[in-house]
């Protein structure tokens, strides 16, 4: 299972890149600016780990790579700017119980591959389905099955004007769970970032838009593959994609 869990984050970081996404290496520890400008203070303060020298550990990848433009003037014609990263993620997830804090669904720390895009105003709307594609890309080369969902209001985030779940399907719950979340925020992180851009042939500045998503979270989709690929003698066979990040490894056999 390790070696399957390495092998999805490294097939998800190069088709991200694939996509025109730059590799980044953020940190993991972040000040609270960081994770005021993107949303996760002071509202949601509990379900986060703190240091106790006040920094923050990050809840997604998404927080210090969006903060890479925070306090910048850019120029139109460096936009859009996509940056993608391979990180653990952590989260006290406060009032969470049942059977999915047990095992892979819930957990406290977890590997995810995240994207985020910074671009002007009159991108925004494309970029967001163009991320959106990017993760169902992943899906649909490990050929499992999944649904997109439109969010509704009440039950987008914070910073969100609108989101796409991805929803893959779980035989052993008999139940689509959510693998992945793109967001267009407008310009909503941008303003309390106070990032900006000059457009082309203008004197004045205005607010850059930001959207994020992930690509996908590792674990969960270990657990699909598990799930989806599990043959009758207890095998796992292995998604084709998978194969050269395997050795060329088709079946996984379990312990006897």
């Amino acid at each position: 299972a390790a070696k399957l869990q390495r092998a999805l984050g490294q097939f998800m970081l190069d088709h991200v890149a694939d996509a025109g996404f730059e590799q980044v290496s953020p940190p993991l520890l972040v000040r609270d600016e960081a994770v005021f400008g993107t949303g996760q203070l002071p509202k949601f303060s509990e379900d986060l780990f703190r240091t106790t020298d006040g920094r923050w550990l990050i809840p997604t990848a998404e927080v210090s790579i969006t903060n890479i433009v925070r306090e910048q003037i850019l120029t139109e014609a460096e936009l859009p700017l996509r940056f993608t990263a391979l990180t653990p993620c952590f989260r006290s997830e406060a009032g969470a119980a049942g059977r999915d804090t047990r095992g892979y669904i819930r957990q406290h720390q977890f590997d995810k591959v995240e994207m985020v895009s910074i671009v002007t105003p009159d991108m925004s709307e494309a970029e967001h389905e163009r991320m959106t594609a990017c993760a169902e890309g992943v899906l649909d080369a490990l050929q499992l099955p999944f649904r997109r969902m439109l969010l509704c209001t009440g039950d987008m985030g914070f910073t969100a004007a609108r989101t796409y779940d991805l929803e893959v399907w779980l035989p052993g719950q008999a139940r689509y769970r959510e693998i992945s979340s793109v967001s267009t925020c407008t310009d909503f992180q941008a303003r309390r970032m106070n990032a900006r851009y000059r457009p082309e042939g203008e004197k004045g500045t205005r607010f850059v838009h930001t959207l994020n998503g992930s690509a996908l979270a590792v674990g969960r989709t270990l657990v699909a593959v598990l799930e989806n690929y599990q043959q009758e003698d207890g095998s796992v066979a292995v998604p084709t994609v998978l194969q050269p990040y395997l050795g060329g490894l088709t079946v996984l056999e379990p312990k006897r």
